[in-house]
């Protein structure tokens, strides 16, 4: 191991990205308060006709401890015109979706209190509703004829209609009696009790005037949730070019649930009149977001290995005359996180991460040759057109805007700033992607960003972030819970590290973490960290604060008994304390059981090597705890027992516990008070005198 390396032995590279605004001389340090206040846009959609395109945009109430999201539109046609508010913003508008006129929306909307489908045309410019179901419309989408609507509503399945489950669920609000009771586990997912309902896909077909009809419910009798919970969307079914069927991921595993990752693509009749198809029954693995190419030909993202998260996305492609079906990017050592096709019919549009940023691809259908886009900072939305493609892209230099990309590559054209004012009136660090030799001397990456007030003469203290995941990455993105420039604005230096795990390095890379938690992970912190310091001497090595949330949470609690000298203060965020505990507490159990070698009574042993809890007697460093109520992935008793383990081992400790936050921490108010604690918590132990 070689925890120093020379200047001579890193690769550190430039991070490019959306170009920075000009920034006034007297601007002012990025703030956790800035941060909540952003305008954030995405869901972009271009017209059929690629004249237009609508997207979302949210705005923060403070007031109301909330955001409100509204829809925009945007004439392409005119360079450089501004955008159009359509919706006022009064009640969440979202997920606006084309008809084939080029001239009509319908998106969801929850006025009047229920989440219904809306229509828009842009020639009259009045909203009115078109659904009048006693359930929420979760998602939504149009067929290509414009006739049809796809959308999905939460149901008991046993009931013969809306009316059955509507009723069912009221009779259960008002029942005194407030037991729940289970025959089978997965009784809660993510932040929710299982309620008895299950997410299915219905049908609707549209009247001359545009209202939706009696919806028809195609996955009648699935044991299953379309979309997938709890992050699905309308990425999860398409219709065919005729509109005649939908196609649908959908898992039906039962008792198995829990730790299956066994999702099928189903082909259905648009109107119900045959069971729906398994298409995709050969492989056990997820098969995910699948999408119809003009001729009829099938396209949709696989996984290989069943239990396994993580494993690489590649493309399939089924023949629509033949049946027959491809691997199309089997030799892309890329995995793939957002599928589309282009408007050309030939190629496809691929999102991955790479390298630490998030970049945009297309695939030709032919041969599946990728060619590179978009490389740098986040493209985290795209939507294509007959001759551009619309992305949503950030990156640490701002939060996202809408770009223009030409459909063959070129450089993007920039067509919103919604946070100009905001973001021209503040000062936001520096940044450079670096790489260093890390476990196995095998190639690491990671970023540093400069602190407010820098100057070259002067040492800052420094806060290395972890990210979750563990298969995830800490690149050229902008985040809105561990937004690097809000320390950065606060006074302090950056470092993270892509250690072994991360995605976008080669699935090999990826696969190196799973059980070695504590292992390979631990040693690039330590050799990354170490590499930073060196190159980058403005970095006081004396004064550190390592944080981290999920995985990262797990690490803080690792680094405590493994790593206890390093580090001046720690924040643990949701991380896991107790492996036997939290294998036998947590609801997906498929990700423990592939993580740690199978469940805890067959293979203890891996839980054991890289459990915290063994660890307590080492720990001497102080830290702050946090954690959600809500948090069902780590339940908050993990978080509980970092906190008891500290105070009765004496360590300064301190505990911030949040009733209705989940694994993230989402809510406005809350958010600024997590910022205010964290930061609190580095001031005390690292602004003295520089060392």
């Amino acid at each position: 191991m070689r925890p120093h390396l020379s200047c001579a032995a890193l690769v550190c590279l430039l991070a490019t990205g959306p170009v920075p605004l000009a920034r006034a001389a007297s601007a002012a340090p990025f703030t956790a308060e800035d941060l909540n206040v952003l305008k954030r846009v995405g869901d972009p959609q271009v017209s059929p006709d690629g004249r237009r395109v609508v997207y979302v945009q949210r705005d923060t109430d403070l007031d109301a401890n909330k955001g409100r999201t509204s829809l925009w539109l945007l004439d392409l046609t005119r360079p450089g015109g501004a955008p159009l508010r359509l919706t006022d913003g009064k009640a969440n508008d979202s997920s606006p979706r084309w008809a084939s006129d080029s001239r009509t929306l319908y998106f969801l909307s929850e006025r009047g209190g229920s989440s219904q489908v809306w229509r828009l045309s842009l020639a009259s410019g009045e909203a009115r509703r078109v659904s009048d179901y006693p359930l929420d419309v979760g998602s939504l989408k149009v067929s290509p004829r414009g006739d049809v609507l796809a959308l999905s509503m939460a149901v008991i399945p046993e009931c013969p209609d809306l009316a059955c489950t509507r009723s069912r669920l009221d009779a259960k609000e008002k029942d005194k009696a407030s037991g729940r009771i289970y025959d089978r586990i997965f009784v809660r997912h993510w932040d929710t009790w299982s309620d008895g309902t299950r997410s299915h896909l219905f049908s609707a077909r549209l009247g001359a005037d545009g209202t939706a009809g009696v919806p028809i419910d195609v996955s009648r009798g699935f044991d299953a949730d379309i979309p997938r919970k709890p992050l699905g969307g309308d990425e999860d079914y398409a219709f065919s070019p005729d509109g005649a069927t939908l196609v649908f991921s959908a898992r039906i595993a039962g008792r198995t649930e829990p730790w299956s990752t066994n999702f099928d693509l189903y082909q259905v009749p648009v109107d119900g009149a045959a069971a729906p198809v398994n298409l995709t029954a050969a492989n056990p693995a997820d098969d995910a977001q699948p999408v119809f190419l003009p001729n009829g030909d099938l396209a949709w993202l696989a996984q290989d290995r069943a239990g396994f998260e993580s494993d690489r996305y590649h493309v399939m492609l089924r023949s629509a005359r033949t049946g027959t079906v491809r691997a199309l990017t089997a030799s892309w050592d890329r995995s793939v996180a957002r599928l589309a096709v282009a408007r050309d019919g030939q190629h496809l549009l691929a999102a991955v991460d790479e390298l630490g940023q998030h970049a945009l691809y297309s695939i030709d259908v032919k041969n599946g040759a990728p060619t590179r886009l978009v490389g740098d900072g986040e493209v985290a939305d795209y939507s294509p057109g007959p001759a551009a493609i619309v992305i949503s892209r950030g990156s640490l230099a701002g939060p996202a805007d809408l770009y223009s990309v030409p459909a063959r590559g070129g450089a993007p054209t920039r067509l919103t700033d919604v946070n100009h004012e905001l973001m021209n009136a503040r000062h936001l660090g520096d940044f450079e992607q670096f790489s260093f030799e890390g476990w196995n001397d095998e190639t690491v990456y990671g970023y540093v960003v400069k602190p407010y007030g820098f100057e070259p003469s002067k040492r800052f203290p420094v806060a290395f972030i972890v990210h979750g995941g563990p298969q995830g990455s800490m690149g050229n993105e902008w985040h809105y819970r561990w937004n690097m420039q809000v320390f950065a604005g606060h006074g302090y230096g950056v470092v993270t590290v892509d250690f072994h795990g991360s995605t976008g390095y080669g699935q090999a890379f990826t696969d190196s973490i799973s059980r070695d938690w504590g292992g390979k992970p631990l040693v690039d912190l330590q050799k990354g960290l170490a590499a930073a310091l060196e190159r980058y001497p403005w970095l006081d090595g004396a004064r550190v604060c390592a944080l981290g949330a999920s995985y990262g949470g797990f690490m803080m609690n690792w680094i405590e008994g493994n790593w206890p000298d390093r580090f001046r203060c720690i924040v643990s965020h949701d991380g896991v304390f107790d492996q036997r505990m939290m294998y036998y507490s947590t609801e997906e159990l498929w990700f423990p059981e592939w993580e740690m070698g199978g469940t805890y009574y067959d293979a203890p042993q891996l839980y054991e090597k890289f459990n915290p809890v063994n660890f307590v007697s080492k720990w001497r460093t102080p830290m702050l705890v946090i954690h959600g109520e809500q948090d069902f992935r780590i339940p908050y008793s993990q978080g509980l027992g970092v906190f008891t383990a500290l105070q009765r081992r004496g360590i300064e400790s301190r505990l911030l516990v949040f009733p209705n936050e989940n694994h993230w921490v989402q809510k406005p108010a809350n958010s600024i008070q997590w910022h205010h604690a964290v930061l609190d918590w580095l001031d005390a132990h690292l602004k003295d005198s520089a060392h």
